[in-house]
C-alpha cells in the first residue's frame, strides 16, 4: 500500500500578546498566527501494529517525540491496537519558534483518521492537541487564526490573501528558552489584547497585512535572552527594508516583504552570508488544499 504522503506547515506569530500570568504559574496570551510554505516532509506507512518513527534529526526519535506521542495517544483514544511507520524529513528549524514538533503530532493526528479511517470530530482531535501541547490544537487548522489562553483556543479567521514573508532562522535555539524568555518579561510588558484584536479585525474586513499592526512582547527582551541575535536582526532589517519581528519565543525572526521578488532577493542576501534564510508565501488551512 502506498504511504500517507503530509506536508507540516510551519507558523509565525503576527502578534503575541502576553497578558499576564496565571494561578497555575503559566501566563495567558492572545496570538495570531499564520501558516507559512516552509514545511516538514511525513510518509505514514500503515502497519499491523507498533509504532515506529524514523526522523532525519536523529535526536528528535524515540518516545518522547511528539510524533511518537500524538500516534500513542490517538490509539488510546480510539480504543484500536493498529501501527504506523512514520518517517519525518525535517525542514524547519528545531526549536526556532515556528512549531516544528507540533506542525508534525497535528498532521499526524489529521493524517491517522484518513489512514486508519477513523470517524473523529474536530473538537476530540483539538481535545487531543491540547493533551500534547497548547500549540498543536492551531497546526489541525492551519491557514490564518486567532490563539488564546496559553494558546490552545483556536478561532480561525478568513485566509490571508497571499503575503510574502522572508524568514531568518538564527542558530541561537536552546532547551527552555520560552520559560526563560516568560522569566524576563516584567509587567510593564504584559498587554491587554487589544492589538491582537485590532489585526484580527482588519483582516475579517479584507485588508492586507499591515506591518504596523504586527508585535511580539517578547521582542522586549529577546536581545538578552539571545546573545547574537542583534547581528541577525540588523542584517534582515538592512536588506529587506521592513522591520524584523520574532516568531513566538524566537529565534527565528520574519519580516514583511512588498513582493515575491524582494523575498527572494533578501532571502539570497542573507544565504550569500551563510545564514539560514527562505522567501515564504502565507498559505490557508491545510496548506490550500
Amino acid at each position: 500500500m502506498e504511504p500517507l504522503h503530509l506536508k507540516a506547515y510551519a507558523k509565525i506569530n503576527l502578534t503575541l500578546e502576553v497578558l499576564g500570568r496565571r494561578p497555575d504559574g503559566y501566563h495567558n496570551i492572545t496570538t495570531l498566527l499564520q501558516t507559512i510554505a516552509l514545511w516538514d516532509d511525513l510518509l505514514l506507512f500503515p502497519a499491523e501494529d507498533g509504532i515506529s518513527v524514523e526522523c532525519s534529526e536523529p535526536a528528535l526519535q524515540g518516545p518522547s517525540n511528539l510524533v511518537y506521542r500524538a500516534v500513542a495517544l490517538l490509539q488510546e483514544a480510539a480504543g484500536i491496537c493498529r501501527g504506523v511507520r512514520i518517517v519525518v524529513r525535517k525542514a524547519i528549524p528545531v526549536a526556532g519558534g515556528l512549531g516544528g514538533g507540533s506542525a508534525d503530532a497535528g498532521a499526524v493526528l489529521r493524517g491517522l483518521v484518513r489512514l486508519w479511517g477513523l470517524s473523529l470530530p474536530m473538537e476530540r482531535l483539538v481535545a487531543l492537541g491540547e493533551r500534547l501541547g497548547a500549540d498543536v490544537p492551531f497546526f489541525l487548522w492551519g491557514g490564518t487564526a486567532l490563539a488564546e489562553g496559553r494558546g490552545e483556543k483556536i478561532t480561525p479567521l478568513p485566509p490571508l490573501p497571499e503575503t510574502w514573508f522572508v524568514l531568518l532562522a538564527p542558530p541561537l535555539g536552546s532547551e527552555g528558552k520560552t520559560a526563560r524568555l516568560f522569566r524576563l518579561l516584567e509587567p510593564r510588558h504584559f498587554t491587554d489584547g487589544s492589538r491582537t484584536r485590532a489585526l484580527a479585525d482588519s483582516l475579517r474586513q479584507g485588508f492586507p497585512l499591515s506591518d504596523a499592526l504586527l508585535f511580539n512582547a517578547f521582542e522586549a527582551v529577546a536581545w538578552d535572552a539571545f546573545p547574537g541575535l542583534e547581528a541577525y536582526w540588523r542584517g534582515l532589517e538592512e536588506c529587506a527594508c521592513a522591520p524584523p519581528h520574532l516568531s513566538g519565543a524566537g529565534p527565528s525572526l520574519f519580516a514583511l516583504a512588498s513582493s515575491p521578488h524582494k523575498a527572494q532577493e533578501c532571502a539570497q542576501r542573507l544565504r550569500a552570508r551563510g545564514w539560514r534564510a527562505w522567501a515564504v508565501p502565507s498559505v490557508g488551512p491545510e496548506g490550500g488544499e
